[in-house]
């Protein structure tokens, strides 16, 4: 049995939600790149390079790549073989955000009821997941998550006899309906499968893989990119304001299903779908 101190918890999960919140993935940077070659009129290729300006900057200066810093959402696979000492996991994650939240100076946008509308001033509570894996590590993934982009995200229970065809198409429609309000270029996160609740799980999960991974099933790996393909012939474009380059990405992830469903979930990220990794 491995000891970890929550302490060690919370200082990770401190250094993470400042850090997610100013470097952006190589690889979503490198899409970025990517699109100042792909996109031809002057107007779409002016807004992808400040885009990428605005990334360098963020960098230089030590600030947000943002001023939406997000609500923080944390993935946890913890081994069986761990036994945390000292403040309970989900209160050492919390005091890490809101030390990160305090500390990075970022913006703190969650209430304590949705209804009230009260503010914390800390950003916590935080969204975590859990999941006890085998070994003796804890693997920690910090993902702010925006909200104008979380905002348009939605989820549709198709029924068995749906298509790949129709698939496509919910896609599609959920980024026109968007336009430009989740500031596209856009990565876009899928599930299919599980349950309700599940399904958008997947979805939020898939939104924390590398853009530069296709999926490991040849099927969903073309369906990634059939997708995407119509994505971005919507011309919606960066910021909405038409262009070739309306998604940087596509990432599905699938599960079962129960023989009379097939859920669909699709969370929309912005061209800042931020998360960092790393393991204890």
């Amino acid at each position: 049995m491995r000891e970890i101190k929550a302490s060690e918890i919370t200082k990770a999960v401190r250094e993470m939600c400042i850090t997610a919140n100013k470097i952006l993935p190589r690889d979503l940077c490198a899409e970025i790149e990517k699109s100042l070659e792909t996109e031809t009129d002057e107007l779409p290729k002016s807004i992808m390079k400040t885009i990428s300006d605005n990334l360098l900057c963020a960098k230089e200066l030590d600030i947000p790549i943002c001023q939406d810093t997000g609500m923080a959402v944390i993935f946890a696979e913890i081994g069986q073989d761990v036994h945390i000492v000292g403040k309970g996991f989900e209160d050492a994650v919390n005091e890490g955000v809101r030390q990160g939240y305090g500390d990075g100076l970022l913006r703190k946008s969650v209430v304590g009821d949705p209804i009230k509308r009260v503010n914390t001033n800390d950003n916590t509570p935080a969204v975590i997941h859990t999941r006890i894996v085998p070994g003796a590590e804890i693997k920690l993934t910090v993902a702010p998550k925006g909200f104008g982009s979380e905002n348009m995200s939605k989820i549709k229970m198709f029924t068995p006899s749906a298509t790949v065809d129709d698939i496509v198409a919910f896609v599609t429609d959920v980024v026109r309906t968007a336009g430009g309000n989740p500031c596209p270029p856009m990565v876009l996160g899928i599930g299919i499968g599980g349950d309700f609740e599940q399904c958008a799980l997947l979805a939020k999960k898939a939104l924390c893989r590398r853009v530069s991974e296709r999926n490991p099933d040849p099927f969903y790996a073309d369906l990634e990119e059939r997708i995407l393909k119509a994505v971005n012939e919507t011309n919606i474009g960066p910021q909405g304001f038409g262009g070739k380059t309306t998604a940087l990405a596509v990432n599905i992830e699938k599960s079962a299903t129960h023989i009379a469903g097939l859920p669909v979930a699709v969370n929309v990220g912005c061209h800042v779908t931020r998360h960092i990794v790393k393991i204890l």
